[in-house]
C-alpha cells in the first residue's frame, strides 16, 4: 500500500493511516464501522450496518446511533467514508491490507496465475502471517476472521512450495513457520516444513520434524500422523 494513499489495516490490529506513517487516533465506534466497510468491500445499506453493529437494540435506536456515529467521525476520519443516503462505503481512494493479502494469497493458490518475484520472500510471507482483528468477537468479525485463517494457511503452504521451488530454502522455511504458529497440529503445514528439509537434503531435520509433531499430535488429539506423511519422511530416508 503506497505511503501517499489513505491506509486501512486490520491484519494484526486496526490502523489507520491518513496518508504518512503515523496512525490516526480514532474511537473504538469510529474503528468498528471501518472494519465492517473494509470486510464488506462494497457499498452497504444503511439498514444493514446499523443491524450489524448494533443488533441488540430495535432498528430505530440502531439507526439512530449510526447517525450519531457519522456525525460524530473527524475530519480525517471522514475522509475514509463515502456516504450516500442509502449507503455507506469505504471511499475508493483507501487502501486495505487485506484485499492485498487476499489478492496474493489466489495468486498463490491458482494454476497459472503468473506470480512475480513481489510475490515470493519475507514480504509475502509477512503479509499472510497476521490474524484479522485479533481480540475482536462481534459475530461479522469472527466468521470473516476464520476464511481469511484458511486462506492464508493455504497460500503460506503454496507460497513455501514455490520457494522450494525457486531453491529460496530459507524463505520457504519461514512460510512453513508461518502456517505452523497459524495452526500447529495442521498436518499439511509440518509437511510443508518437512518438503523443505528434504530439498535441503537435511534429512535427520526432516525426520525430527516429524518426531515432534507425532508427539504433538499424540498429546494434543490422541491421533497419529497420516500415511502420506509417513511415505513423505521415509522417501526420504536412506
Amino acid at each position: 500500500m503506497g505511503g501517499s494513499r489513505l491506509r486501512l489495516a486490520v491484519l494484526g490490529g486496526f490502523r489507520l493511516y491518513g496518508g504518512g506513517d503515523a496512525s490516526l487516533e480514532v474511537t473504538g465506534e469510529a474503528q468498528r464501522l471501518l472494519s465492517l466497510l473494509a470486510l464488506r468491500d462494497r457499498a452497504v445499506q444503511r439498514t444493514s450496518v446499523a443491524g450489524t453493529l448494533w443488533p441488540d437494540v430495535p432498528d430505530s435506536h440502531s439507526h439512530a446511533s449510526l447517525r450519531s456515529s457519522l456525525s460524530r467521525l473527524e475530519r480525517k476520519t471522514r475522509a475514509f467514508v463515502k456516504v450516500r443516503p442509502l449507503e455507506l462505503s469505504l471511499a475508493p481512494e483507501v487502501a486495505v491490507d487485506l484485499r492485498a493479502a487476499q489478492a496474493l494469497a489466489r495468486r498463490l493458490l491458482t494454476k497459472g496465475e503468473p506470480v512475480g518475484e513481489a510475490d515470493l520472500g519475507a514480504g509475502a510471507v509477512n503479509l499472510l502471517s497476521d490474524d484479522l482483528l485479533p481480540d475482536w468477537y462481534d459475530d461479522w468479525v469472527v466468521v470473516e476472521a476464520e476464511e481469511w485463517r484458511q486462506l492464508r494457511l493455504h497460500a503460506l503452504e503454496a507460497l513455501a512450495d514455490c520457494l522450494i521451488d525457486a531453491g529460496r530454502f530459507s524463505d520457504a522455511a519461514s512460510a512453513a513457520h508461518a502456517a505452523i504458529k497459524v495452526d500447529p497440529l495442521r498436518e499439511s503445514a509440518h509437511a510443508a516444513l518437512i518438503r523443505v528439509h528434504i530439498a535441503e537434503g537435511n534429512q535427520s531435520e526432516a525426520l525430527r520434524e516429524f518426531g515432534r509433531y507425532d508427539v504433538l499430535l499424540h498429546d494434543e488429539l490422541g491421533l497419529e500422523p497420516t500415511s502420506r506423511l509417513r511415505r513423505l519422511v521415509h522417501f526420504s530416508s536412506p
